[in-house]
C-alpha cells in the first residue's frame, strides 16, 4: 500500500507532471489550517527534494502568512485517472514575493500568468505515497480561466490594489509579507 520515500523519484515525477490540480496545506501552532487546491501549470520540481509553485492572486493570502511563523507545507496530488495513488510532499517553504531577488531568479520557469503573486519554494523532507483506491474516476475537462481573465481586467495597478486591500492580513490576522522590503 503505502510508501514512504527520502525523494521524489522518476516515476513519481513523471505522475506530479501529468497531474492537473494539487493540494496545499499550512497550518501554524493556532489558529486556522489552510488547505488550498492550486492548478494552471504553475508547479515545477527543481530537485528530487526540492519544488516550486508559482501562486497567483486570490481572496485570501494563507499561505504566505503561516510560512511567516510556521515554515511547515505538505502538497498532495491523487491519481483522478490510471493506477491509484495519493502523493504526499512533506517539507519547508520559504515565500518569494516580487520584491524578492528570488523572484527574478525563478519567475522564467512559470508560464507568464496575470496576477502572480509569489513563489513558494519547498525543501522536501519526505515523500509517501498511498493507495489512493477511495478516490473517484475524474475526467479533465480544460483549464478555467475565469482568473486570468479577472487578473488581466484589474491590470497591474488593480492587482496591487487587490493585495493592499485583501492580501496582507490573513484569515486569523496575521501579516503576509507581501510589501515588505
Amino acid at each position: 500500500m503505502g510508501k514512504r520515500l527520502d525523494k521524489i523519484t522518476p516515476d513519481l515525477q513523471l505522475f506530479i507532471e501529468n497531474q492537473k490540480i494539487f493540494f496545499v496545506a499550512t497550518a501554524m501552532c493556532t489558529g486556522t489550517v489552510n488547505l488550498s487546491p492550486k492548478g494552471m501549470d504553475s508547479f515545477r520540481i527543481l530537485e528530487s527534494n526540492r519544488v516550486m509553485w508559482l501562486n497567483v492572486t486570490g481572496s485570501g493570502n494563507e499561505t504566505a502568512a503561516h510560512l511567516l511563523e510556521s515554515d511547515r507545507i505538505t502538497v498532495m496530488f491523487c491519481a483522478y485517472e490510471g493506477k491509484p495513488m495519493i502523493l504526499r510532499l512533506y517539507g519547508h517553504g520559504k515565500v518569494y514575493h516580487h520584491h524578492d531577488e528570488e523572484w527574478n531568479t525563478y519567475i522564467d520557469l512559470f508560464p507568464k500568468l496575470p496576477g502572480a503573486r509569489q513563489i513558494i519554494d519547498i525543501s522536501i523532507d519526505i515523500v509517501q505515497t498511498s493507495c489512493g483506491m477511495a478516490v473517484p474516476f475524474m475526467d479533465y475537462k480544460s483549464e478555467r480561466d475565469e482568473l486570468n481573465k479577472w487578473a488581466c481586467k484589474k491590470g497591474d495597478e488593480g492587482i496591487q490594489k487587490y493585495w493592499e486591500e485583501k492580501n496582507t492580513i490573513s484569515f486569523d490576522g496575521l501579516e503576509t509579507g507581501i510589501f515588505d522590503h
